[in-house]
């Protein structure tokens, strides 16, 4: 997992509520066995015109201007600033997957479902929970200046890009950590890697007829 620890990028206001996974990725995307290949396919009814299947050469398709992500300087954004309800929905991780592949490394909003938000952390992907009314000058602000960017300290926990203003938002210790350290749940296992290899040897030294 990729590790987090300070990234600036612009900016991309996705304004809409109960933006739900079937939306970030829909369901046809999900016959696949890999964890790869999904950035093209983020957003893709809002993204392209006509239906797409897996194993398209989505290149070719036709894009919605009038949607956001398809909007320069919007479509090199690295941050999602989002509405509230964010990642509602089934419990598909490919959504996280879809957003990360994408090239976005942090989600901003007012709430995110439960679900979303969990799997985030643990493909390395922030999301970060704002008040409302913070979320909505981050949207002016966009609006003002496209192509604004925001740089997101999680070592700090704060975001700049607004002037002088310094925003502080709160994540939990032990995922900030994971985070910081680009450590998933099976590389905070493969910590003890060492611990694991003497435990199976001396099990197998104390009961051979297990092995």
């Amino acid at each position: 997992m990729q590790a987090f620890t300070q990234h600036t990028g612009i900016v991309a206001p996705l304004d809409r509520p109960n933006v739900d996974t079937d939306a970030i990725i829909p369901k046809q995307y999900l016959k696949s066995i890999h964890r790869t290949g999904f950035g093209p396919n983020a957003f893709d009814d809002w993204r392209y015109l006509e239906p797409g299947e897996p194993g398209m050469d989505h290149s070719k398709r036709k894009k919605n201007p009038d949607f956001v992500l398809n909007q320069p300087p919007f479509d090199r954004a690295t941050i999602l600033l989002a509405r509230e309800n964010f990642g509602c929905g089934s419990s598909r991780e490919h959504a996280v997957w879809a957003l990360d592949q994408f090239g976005f490394r942090a989600v901003i909003a007012p709430s995110f479902a439960d679900i979303f938000f969990n799997n985030s952390f643990k493909s390395g992907l922030l999301p970060i929970v704002l008040p409302t009314e913070t979320v909505d000058r981050l949207f002016q602000a966009v609006a003002a200046r496209p192509g604004l960017e925001l740089t997101i300290d999680l070592e700090s926990k704060t975001i700049r890009g607004l002037g002088e203003e310094v925003i502080s938002f709160e994540v939990d210790d032990f995922r900030r950590y994971c985070l910081l350290h680009g450590l998933d749940d099976i590389g905070l296992t493969l910590r003890h890697a060492d611990e694991i290899r003497a435990y199976e040897a001396r099990r197998k030294a104390e009961a051979p007829w297990l092995f």
